[in-house]
């Protein structure tokens, strides 16, 4: 009885749904023409509460009961390089073959809070993404891209405030209303300690930028997503499936805390978290994890932080196929790679996705090689049938088991989060964590939040770096070994295959950064540039919320490098303690 109820609310939401336009007129039958159902269930007993339907919580099956009937995923290559008119024209490009959506890969310089002309800049200008030195370069960037209608992502999570404010300004620029605006900003700094090594600060200065940043999204931007809480480094980092799920899902944990320690409402600004996630080559094991990280999610929002609503319960996630995976050996055997990776996180019910191209192991995508790993998603959406019914493989065997195999060992890796932190408690005293989460709520500092106490304690004692590295070596040796095989690296490596044309970024395309980046200075107000700097340091000595100030440095042209200067000058910068 209780499957045929859990059935039947299925059924009505479906049809509500469809009432509602929500489904797609779109041909749902296999390529013979067999009619297939939306969903599929056990035909006698009980479904497993924790399992469920799609929908439903804890939503192990996915977020709405139409699945992918409803609406695909959004298709959002990452992409960047040069300057700011090159990878203009990518995206345009990418828009134009069918993307839905835009992702910015930054340059290293602009990702570490430099300017194009600063002496640490040398060399690595416009090289690993986009060099963006102020609001100038951003409206270059999406010049002719509506930002009122394309949702952005960006990628950058040290300097991810600035970058956001030169994203607003942009907007602002192009007679978008910016209440309206709807996309990510990665922001996400405890993985850069994990993993990425991409900070500026000690953390309780990012902390508190963050902090702002979720204040203001969730009173004037209520779309868009100041967080996407990073797992794809850390995987990338040499980290297995568990632990990239659980250090990611403790991160996000983190930045729950920090709301509540704002005296945010959880069930208005937990809609606007989301994640972002590896896909590695281990079919089953990839698509388990994504599964079991949207019922975790749930469980300790509802349970640990009383988030009341769905949406405050949802874990909406973006994946990337996993780049550590790719191999310059044969490198068009990447194409398959990519494709099983994108198959396995459509199939775990991703969000939105990005694929790799095939050159990526040696530099960045030709403008060829980025066309064949966008048609490598269209051809998975429009030819395959993965869009016609939801989580196709829930219910197997085999899948179940490995969703709860790594579910319990991320609440494994929770206990040693909350243990490093001093909490007695662990994962599964939910109702003991609540009571400290209500109790705290409000309140800042440390020994108060379950969390974030041990997220902080286990970047400075070098734990998650030394969990990752122990993961890393275990596999390197396996595959020296022989144990694990990489195909064109370890086994079957004879090739017929000859060497890429590769995507080659010109130096001059640095020297006429600078040249620019020098016009626009001496052409701006500096007055009105220094002034903006001073008010802005001036709240970062108090308590203020930074984001209006930012505002109006970046409205005057501040650089990136002006800004993180000025609040280096007042935080100082973070050196990583030596590890032996």
């Amino acid at each position: 009885m209780g499957e045929q109820r859990g059935q039947q609310r299925w059924q009505q939401a479906y049809d509500a749904a469809v009432a509602k336009g929500q489904v797609r007129d779109a041909d749902f039958t296999t390529l013979s023409g067999v009619e297939v159902d939306p969903v599929y269930g056990p035909t006698d007993g009980e479904v497993r509460e924790d399992i469920g339907w799609p929908g439903e919580f804890p939503y192990t099956r996915g977020l709405y009961p139409t699945g992918y009937r409803g609406r695909p995923w959004t298709i959002r290559q990452f992409a960047g390089f040069g300057n700011a008119v090159q990878t203009n024209e990518r995206y345009k490009l990418i828009l134009a073959r069918g993307g839905g959506g835009l992702s910015v890969a930054f340059d290293m310089p602009t990702l570490m809070g430099r300017d194009s002309d600063d002496p640490m800049s040398l060399g690595e200008v416009g090289h690993c993404g986009v060099a963006i030195d102020s609001a100038a370069d951003m409206d270059i960037l999406f010049k002719d891209i509506p930002l009122g209608q394309v949702t952005t992502s960006m990628t950058i999570s040290g300097p991810a405030v600035p970058a956001f404010c030169m994203y607003l300004v942009a907007a602002e620029r192009q007679g978008v209303d910016v209440s309206t605006l709807n996309g990510t900003l990665q922001t996400d700094i405890f993985k850069e300690y994990i993993a990425q090594k991409e900070w500026l600060f000690a953390p309780e200065p990012h902390l508190r930028l963050i902090g702002d940043l979720m204040e203001y999204t969730s009173a004037k931007i209520p779309a868009y997503k100041p967080l996407s809480v990073s797992g794809y480094h850390i995987r990338e980092a040499g980290s297995t499936a568990a632990q990239e799920l659980a250090f990611t899902l403790a991160d996000g944990f983190g930045y729950v805390e920090l709301g509540l320690s704002r005296g945010l409402d959880v069930d208005v600004f937990a809609p606007g978290l989301s994640f972002f996630f590896d896909s590695h080559i281990d079919f089953f094991e990839e698509i388990a994890k994504f599964r079991a990280a949207r019922r975790i999610w749930a469980r300790w929002m509802r349970d640990v932080y009383g988030a009341k609503t769905a949406k405050a319960q949802w874990l909406r996630f973006h994946t990337q196929t996993a780049g550590v995976s790719l191999t310059a050996q044969q490198p068009m055997n990447n194409v398959v790679r990519t494709a099983v990776e994108a198959l396995a996180a459509v199939l775990g019910g991703t969000n939105s996705l990005h694929t790799n191209a095939l050159d990526e192991t040696l530099a960045l995508p030709t403008d060829q090689s980025a066309e064949v790993a966008l048609r490598t998603q269209q051809v998975l959406m429009e030819e395959t049938g993965v869009t016609n019914v939801a989580d196709p493989l829930g219910g197997s065997w085999y899948i179940e088991a490995l969703t709860d195999k790594i579910e319990a060992e991320a609440e494994a890796i929770f206990d040693e989060i909350l243990s490093l932190g001093g909490s007695t408690l662990t994962s599964a005293d939910t109702a003991g964590l609540a009571a400290q989460v209500a109790e705290s709520t409000g309140t800042t500092g440390r020994g108060v939040w379950p969390i974030t106490d041990g997220l902080l304690r286990g970047i400075e004692e070098g734990w998650f770096m030394s969990e990752i590295a122990d993961a890393a070596f275990r596999y390197q040796l396996a595959l020296e070994k022989g144990d694990k095989r990489v195909v064109g690296v370890n086994t079957h490596t004879e090739s017929l295959a000859g060497d890429l044309e590769i995507l080659r970024v010109s130096h001059e395309v640095e020297r006429e950064q600078v040249r620019v980046l020098t016009s626009r200075k001496a052409a701006r107000d500096d007055a009105s540039v220094q002034a903006a700097l001073s008010r802005m340091t001036e709240v970062a000595r108090g308590e203020g919320n930074l984001i209006e100030p930012m505002l109006e440095a970046v409205r005057a042209e501040a650089t990136m490098g002006e800004i993180c200067n000025a609040l280096r000058d007042v935080w100082g910068v973070y050196r990583e303690p030596a590890r032996f």
